[in-house]
């Protein structure tokens, strides 16, 4: 059984990427629908201060340690976590997989779902993309989207609407779409897939150092980026974070 940890009075599991690529395989298998999501720092921040949130990630079927901040903080805490899983690379894995159900890729700019769902196809040919539409987080137009995603016959739902948004819109809607099994909010995975936006370089990403390079080439992000490199440390630090 995996097992759980608290920080800043969020649930984090304990698990490494190939871990978390079998728990999935079991979710797929066992019935039922599955929310899977990645916090990282920036999202348990946002959770102290939005209680709809937080209770959205206290609810979901697994919550993978997306940033090198949550293992500093398992290790503050004294049950460290191993390895950051990165969404992106979740993402990528669970999408070249020969066994994955019919997906549906939802989320970014305008075309953007499409060119991943055209990207992976050329690498995976047993995949099958069922659908793949931009559309948005806005609660107006949550109608039309699911039942395009029902008429599709998707099992497996990927959203890139950006945290908060994404997950939030993934626990109004996940039970109104039965043959989804598994429902994930990847962020902005789709943009590094599709070649709109570039990933930090692997030496950078092992340094702990992602953030800078997001900064440095998204100066819009910068308030984003503080809370997650120090408004998240000094909170773990005044004793927001503790063992389950």
């Amino acid at each position: 059984m995996l097992q759980r940890i608290s920080i800043l009075g969020v649930p984090i599991d304990r698990v490494t990427r190939e871990q978390a690529l079998l728990e999935i395989a079991s979710f797929l298998s066992s019935g039922g629908q599955h929310h899977v999501m990645t916090p990282n720092p920036e999202m348990l921040v946002e959770a102290g201060k939005n209680p709809t949130f937080r209770e959205v990630l206290s609810r979901s079927a697994l919550n993978v340690p997306d940033g090198v901040g949550l293992l500093w903080a398992s290790r503050w805490i004294g049950t460290p976590i191993a390895e950051r899983v990165a969404g992106v690379d979740l993402f990528q894995d669970l999408c070249l997989s020969p066994s994955l159900p019919p997906v549906y890729f939802l989320g970014a700019a305008p075309g953007v779902a499409e060119r991943v769902g055209e990207h992976f196809s050329q690498r995976n040919p047993s995949l099958r993309v069922v659908g793949a539409e931009s559309g948005s987080p806005d609660p107006a137009e949550e109608t039309g989207i699911v039942q395009h995603i029902n008429a599709s016959g998707a099992q497996v739902l990927f959203v890139a609407f950006g945290a908060p948004g994404q997950d939030m819109w993934i626990a109004r809607n996940l039970s109104k779409m039965p043959g989804v099994r598994l429902a994930i909010g990847v962020g902005g995975s789709f943009d590094f897939v599709a070649g709109v936006r570039k990933r930090a370089p692997a030496w950078l990403r092992s340094a702990g150092l992602e953030w800078f390079w997001r900064l440095v080439r998204e100066p819009r992000r910068f308030r984003r980026i503080i809370s997650a490199v120090l408004v998240f440390p000094l909170l773990v630090l005044r004793g927001g974070s503790r063992g389950a």
